[in-house]
């Protein structure tokens, strides 16, 4: 499996711009099809990938995109900064257009210069699961995952041996 220049963002998004076409079909025949092996496909493809690619040396989903923040997460977040919820809150949320709790800001207010969550043990189980490219019935999330060909490069490279496979 190959790995597109993964430390640039923008040179990411070109290359995923250059496989749209084929990306999107892609996405819409297994919407179609439902192969029934597709979760065993993308979870081979998920371990190989992750084999070969450490995250560190990414970090485009810290520095890009923002996960929904669940109420649990905000508790644990809280406990772990030393904050009241309250606090936490006003200091690093707000309320997005789907009424999830998201960073205000990007990059992730926790990721650190040398790509290390300064949280990593209390994170968001959004960041915990991401690129979520290994979990049940994928095919209920290939929207996300056809978005997040933009983002990540395990994702961009998954999704190009899949229209090999498919």
């Amino acid at each position: 499996m190959d790995f597109i220049p993964y430390n640039r963002p923008e040179k990411l998004k070109e290359f995923s711009n250059n496989r749209k076409q084929d990306f999107t079909l892609l996405f819409k025949k297994l919407k179609a099809k439902k192969p029934k092996n597709l979760d065993d496909v993308f979870h081979e493809l998920h371990n190989e990938a992750f084999d070969q690619f450490d995250c560190l040396t990414c970090a485009n989903c810290c520095s890009s995109i923002s996960p929904v923040i669940t109420e649990k997460d905000l508790e644990r977040l809280a406990k772990s900064v030393k904050m009241k919820t309250v606090d936490f809150v006003a200091q690093y949320l707000y309320i997005d257009e789907d009424h999830d709790y998201v960073f205000k800001q990007t990059p992730c207010p926790f990721l650190m210069p040398d790509n290390y969550c300064m949280v990593y043990e209390d994170r968001p189980r959004a960041c915990r699961e991401y690129p979520h490219t290994d979990r049940k019935r994928m095919y209920q999330i290939l929207n996300l995952t056809h978005k997040n060909c933009e983002i990540c490069p395990v994702v961009f490279s998954i999704t190009e041996e899949l229209v090999k496979k498919y």
